[in-house]
């Protein structure tokens, strides 16, 4: 595994505004909105952290070969989770690809794949992956 710095600022819009992704280029441009949603996501998951009883950390993930995972969250036991985000309305299989190379990594220690997305429907993949819309983040209701 190698772990390449990323730097991601505290506030998405001042991303949006530094990279001139106006709503027109976020809608054409599939990975600039990726990427400033990855931002997003990660800045909330931040905030949900904070007052976690767990206190996990957070953590981006890239092996060698190139399969990486946008958010692992890991807590203080070990127990790892992946979180994949994508600015798209759908969902494949090749999207948990990274995750599941993850989950092969990490082994016992694997609790769940997600992959967040801009869709309105929770998508199985396997026991524990599922693909899962973005504002979730912020429900109550539970995922299978």
């Amino acid at each position: 595994m190698i772990q390449p710095p990323k730097v991601y600022p505290n506030d998405s819009g001042l991303l949006a505004h530094s990279l001139g992704a106006t709503v027109d280029r976020l809608r054409s441009e599939g990975n600039l909105a990726g990427a400033v949603l990855e931002n997003f996501v990660l800045m909330e998951l931040r905030k949900q952290c904070a007052w976690s009883a767990t206190r996990p950390e957070l953590f981006y993930w890239r092996t060698a070969s190139g399969q990486e995972v946008d958010i692992v969250v890991e807590d203080r036991a070990g127990r790892v989770v992946g979180i994949e985000v994508k600015a798209a309305a759908t969902l494949g299989g090749h999207d948990i690809r990274g995750l599941q190379a993850l989950a092969d990594a990490v082994g016992k220690k694997w609790v769940r794949g997600v992959v967040l997305y801009a869709g309105t429907e929770v998508v199985p993949f396997a026991a524990n992956q599922h693909g899962i819309p973005v504002g979730r983040l912020w429900s109550e209701r539970e995922v299978g």
